[in-house]
């Protein structure tokens, strides 16, 4: 009989647990996942638990980023359907353009879901244009479609479950350089691989340094209100790198209203003013998120957050790698899109796992 393939998956957020959850599918793969967090903690350095999490896809058409969007939404869409237990849910979306936001962060950020003709309108259900006659002084073109939005705090112990199940060990651990991991399977020896997927914590990993991570910092309030819809729209008169959007998570997890998306700013605490202008923009763009006549004041706030979105300049590394001996599938970068892309990711690290173990087994040989 073979001997297991021994793999230890360097990183908790979304990415690594959906990787780690393909990955035990194949009963020959024993695996240990190690982190610094886990599901449950939060931390400025832990992107997963702050995201909103939707479907909204941004990949350009023909991208990776695209392809790997495509691929995710079949298996949020079946677990919104058929497993209520992980969390997610059905949401009807209405996405609002402006043509004058086209060229700032946020407007750059949303170029594809903004588009009048989406790749994605094939995808997801119930896709259609909002006539122009509808839309308000000031919006170029809007459209509605049946997205999904997933309680994070239900999902990552979900994903947790499921790996579980199939035997995957979980640990802590801190490590200064990507091979160290090899040596943290919880057999006790070397592992085969070690699959990467420590977000910006990357560009100091030794052994990886990817300096073409970036944060883009996101800050939300998380309210009671339910809108009753998910909406968005490209900009903001207010910067170039603030946003509106609001989405309600599954599961009693309350309203994520937003937010920014500054570049380069590692700011770990909420911004007062910041947080005074999310809310002021929500209710203007959506009044039916309080009660009639009611401002800001008419929102029941549950708590402030801010995330750090894990950017990479050219798009997620998804590949293979030898570091110091140790093979190694990289799954990190994936900036505001990790849930929406999780899947059709981890999907590609599998398959370059596979690939890597083989290679590993044909030079032992």
């Amino acid at each position: 009989m073979a001997s297991p393939n021994t793999i230890v998956v360097l990183g908790a957020g979304v990415s690594g647990l959906t990787t780690a959850y393909l990955l035990s599918q194949d009963p020959t793969n024993q695996i240990t996942v190690v982190a610094k967090h886990m599901p449950g903690d939060y931390d400025i350095e832990y992107a997963s638990p702050w995201a909103g999490a939707n479907y909204f896809p941004t990949g350009a058409p023909g991208s990776d980023h695209a392809e790997w969007e495509r691929a995710t939404w079949p298996a949020l869409s079946e677990l919104a359907q058929n497993q209520p237990e992980a969390g997610i849910h059905f949401q009807p979306s209405i996405v609002y353009n402006r043509e004058k936001d086209q060229n700032s962060n946020t407007g750059k950020w949303f170029a594809e879901l903004t588009r009048e003709d989406p790749w994605y309108k094939d995808v997801v259900p119930d896709f259609r244009k909002i006539p122009s006659n509808e839309l308000a002084p000031g919006i170029d073109n809007a459209s509605y479609f049946t997205s999904v939005c997933i309680n994070v705090a239900v999902y990552l112990p979900w994903l947790i479950g499921q790996c579980r199940r199939n035997g995957v060990v979980f640990k802590r651990g801190v490590f200064k350089h990507v091979s160290d991991a090899a040596h943290a399977h919880h057999s006790g020896k070397k592992a085969d691989l070690v699959v990467n997927c420590t977000g910006l914590g990357s560009k100091k990993l030794g052994g990886v340094l990817d300096d073409a991570l970036y944060p883009a910092r996101g800050q939300v309030v998380v309210v009671r209100n339910d809108p009753g819809a998910m909406v968005s729209i490209s900009g903001s008169d207010d910067g170039a790198d603030e946003v509106v959007y609001m989405m309600t998570r599954a599961a009693g997890g309350g309203t994520v209203i937003g937010g920014s998306y500054q570049k380069d700013n590692w700011e770990s605490q909420p911004d007062p003013n910041l947080a005074v202008r999310i809310m002021k923009r929500a209710v203007a763009l959506w009044p039916n998120l309080v009660a009639e006549g009611q401002g800001i004041e008419g929102l029941d706030i549950i708590r402030h957050g801010v995330g750090l979105r894990p950017v990479r300049e050219g798009g997620p590394r998804v590949a293979k790698d030898v570091v110091d001996g140790v093979p190694v599938v990289h799954n990190y970068g994936h900036g505001g899109f990790g849930y929406q892309a999780s899947y059709g990711c981890a999907y590609t690290a599998v398959k370059l796992a596979k690939e890597a173990l083989q290679e590993r087994n044909q030079a032992k040989l």
